[in-house]
Parts: structure tokens; sequence; C-alpha cells
């Protein structure tokens, strides 16, 4: 699969800056593009009334490939971008050649976590961003083991997101499906990278949907959290490269 570009779709509520230390030793390999997705980093939220939903944001990965004239491409995602590589997997399969999902789950929201992303939303569009958020997503984004440096990066990034893009994408991962009948039928290598100490996503999500996959490989992180990206990038790019080749 090394002839196929690798798109990483990032965590929420940050934008494509996450991917920075992984960048320039992927590229070394392959070629790697990492959007901002819609309303988050420097990517606009359109103007819509519509009900937010992932499918849209999968249509804006679409046209992305579109536009750069690919036909298909390794889809890759952590957390809120593996949600999204399993909407467009689910909108457009015939483009994606292979999987790479990153701290991230198959299953829908249960009704607690459905609420608290409504809460998230409404805060977000009443008070903004800044502060209150990066203070409740820190304790379970990250291990306790993430260095300062980690920690001040992922509240800067959070610190910045547009409030109307973190209450957009909140509400669109409240109304996400279930997705594992969905891996059951895909047919294309994937990789499933989780964090041993990931809270939000667990090892059991992972092997839930490796279970569910029909090609797929796990690879355990050991002593980091949620976000892998950020806390091991060496390990994530390991796992990556290893498995393309």
């Amino acid at each position: 699969m090394t002839e196929l570009p690798l798109v990483l779709l990032h965590a929420f509520p940050l934008d494509a800056r996450m991917w920075d230390p992984l960048r320039a030793p992927l590229a070394e390999r392959l070629r790697v593009i990492t959007p901002d997705q819609r309303g988050l980093g420097r990517s606009p939220l359109p103007e819509t009334e519509a009900e937010p939903e992932l499918a849209d944001a999968a249509r804006d990965v679409v046209a992305l490939l579109d536009k750069l004239e690919l036909d298909q491409v390794v889809l890759g995602g952590c957390s809120m971008g593996g949600y999204l590589a399993m909407a467009v997997l689910r909108q457009a399969p015939e483009r994606v050649g292979g999987l790479v999902l990153i701290d991230t789950k198959a299953t829908a929201d249960t009704p607690e976590a459905a609420q608290t992303r409504l809460d998230v939303a409404n805060r977000a569009e009443a008070e903004g961003v800044k502060g209150w958020l990066a203070d409740g997503n820190l304790p379970n984004l990250l291990a306790d083991t993430a260095s300062a440096d980690v920690r001040a990066r992922v509240r800067e990034l959070i610190d910045a997101q547009p409030p109307s893009g973190v209450a957009w994408a909140a509400r669109a991962m409240r109304n996400r499906p279930d997705s594992v009948d969905l891996l059951r039928e895909t047919d294309v290598p994937a990789l499933v990278i989780v964090g041993e100490r990931d809270a939000i996503t667990p090892l059991d999500a992972a092997n839930t949907m490796v279970e569910a996959l029909p090609d797929a490989t796990l690879a355990v992180l050991p002593d980091v959290g949620h976000l892998t990206p950020l806390e091991d990038p060496a390990g994530v790019v390991e796992a990556i490269l290893g498995w393309v080749s």
C-alpha cells in the first residue's frame, strides 16, 4: 500500500496540527495529507441550518480527494477522525484502499455520552471554548505520564478552535451511527492503534474493531493515553510504516 497516499483526520477538539510530529517521518515513505475538518483549524464551517452529520464532513473529504485527483487512499483518523473515516467508508468505499483507526471506536454514543456532547456544544456557543474545554478534556485525552510540553500543546490547540466548529463537531459525533457492521463488510486491510492507557476508547473498543474487520492488525502502544500521535509519535509512525510495507 506504499503507493497510496495516506490521509490522516484529526481528533476532537483539535486540528490538523496534531499530526505535526508525524508528518516528516511518514513523508519519507508516503505522501501524507492532513486536512482540517469543517469548522476546525483553518477550515470554514459552511452556513447551513441542517442538523450536523458526519456524512457532511465525509463529503468534504471526498471532495478533497476529487480536487487532488486521488482515486483511492489509505484513510486514517484519530478519535473523531476515526469516526469520520468510517463515515467516508460508508459513503464512498471505493475511495478507501486501507484504514488506519487510531484511538477510536466503531460503536455509537451511549445516551449519557450523547448528552455530554450536546452540553459541550451548547456551552461552546454560549461561552466560547478557551480554558474550560481544555480543562475538561485533558485528563481523559492524555495519560498522566504525558509531558508538560505535550499538555501545553494540546491545551494550545483546543483553545484555538472556533466555538462554532466545536459545537458542530460535537453534535455531529452525537448523531453518528454504529459502524461495527460497516467494518464487518469492508474488504480492505486495516491497522488499529490504541494507547494502552486510553481512557476514552480503551483496548476493548480497539478489540471490537479488530474482531469486526476481516483483515486487521492491532498495535498497542504502552504507557500512553488517547492522543497517541502526540504522546508517542514515534510509536505511531513505526506502527504505520511497518504495516504499509
